[in-house]
């Protein structure tokens, strides 16, 4: 029987103390898969930038891209939320020009909510996209839209930087996210963040004690070619089975044993 995962058994996991299971989709092929697995959520990310656009990161992504991206991960789901990722400049520029394209992920691609990065600095637009009744998940901590101003990829939360990040996250809470994404955190601060909020935490590279995890699918997959964050483990590699299989197709058109007799029409 289809039964759709909403923000209200999100936060009924966090009380009753069991873990959210989350990771990226970009094609509904994938999206079934994960579907299959049982998990509760599926973020269209902007990672789709590095991941299957080919971009160096996740600043050119545009809106119509991840709107295409985001119907075709829902297309191929029956249980799971789906979350459209709100990439660069669809969100900064204005409140309302936030709301509008917000809302276009729930209109134009049936998704379930929106993430969007930022904590104090976008608490009157998460409030002002949530007043319009649509699902927030926040983003603090390393966030991959400013890795050009923070000069790059870094963890963030230490020292007297920790009580910014607590106060992203309470910021996020106030204006009306469903949860927050805790990315790039010392585990300790995470752990803090999690037992202060009332709402679920979803870690990635934040340590063990968020109330869910999140990765890219490519990572744990073993598809984003030798290099694997140090939060991330590859699970399998299908990188290498999908060379493989690659390979011994290309090899038996080459030497005539693939259309065989049973693959053929008379």
């Amino acid at each position: 029987m289809e039964r759709r995962y909403t923000v209200r058994d999100l936060a009924k996991m966090k009380a009753e103390g069991r873990k959210i299971t989350t990771i990226t989709a970009y094609d509904a092929i994938t999206a079934r898969l994960v579907d299959q697995a049982g998990f509760q959520l599926i973020l269209v990310g902007d990672s789709a930038g590095n991941t299957v656009l080919g971009y160096e990161n996740t600043i050119p992504v545009t809106l119509e891209e991840s709107l295409m991206l985001t119907a075709a991960v829902k297309r191929g789901v029956k249980n799971a939320m789906v979350i459209g990722d709100m990439p660069f400049l669809s969100y900064q520029v204005s409140e309302e020009e936030a709301v509008r394209n917000a809302g276009r992920y729930l209109k134009e691609t049936g998704a379930d909510g929106v993430k969007l990065e930022g904590g104090t600095a976008m608490l009157n637009t998460i409030r002002r996209i949530t007043e319009a009744s649509i699902p927030v998940l926040g983003h603090i901590g390393l966030l991959p839209q400013s890795v050009l101003k923070d000069g790059g990829y870094r963890i963030h939360g230490r020292n007297e930087e920790a009580q910014k990040i607590i106060d992203d996250a309470l910021a996020v809470q106030e204006a009306g996210a469903f949860a927050v994404v805790l990315e790039g955190v010392p585990k300790l601060l995470a752990k803090t963040i999690t037992e202060t909020l009332k709402i679920p935490t979803i870690g990635i590279g934040a340590g063990p004690y968020c109330d869910g995890q999140i990765q890219v699918v490519t990572d744990i997959l073993g598809l984003g070619g030798a290099f694997i964050p140090r939060h991330a483990k590859k699970f399998a590699n299908l990188g290498q089975i999908t060379l493989d299989a690659l390979a011994e197709y290309k090899k038996q058109v080459e030497d005539s044993t693939f259309p065989a007799e049973e693959n053929s029409v008379n």
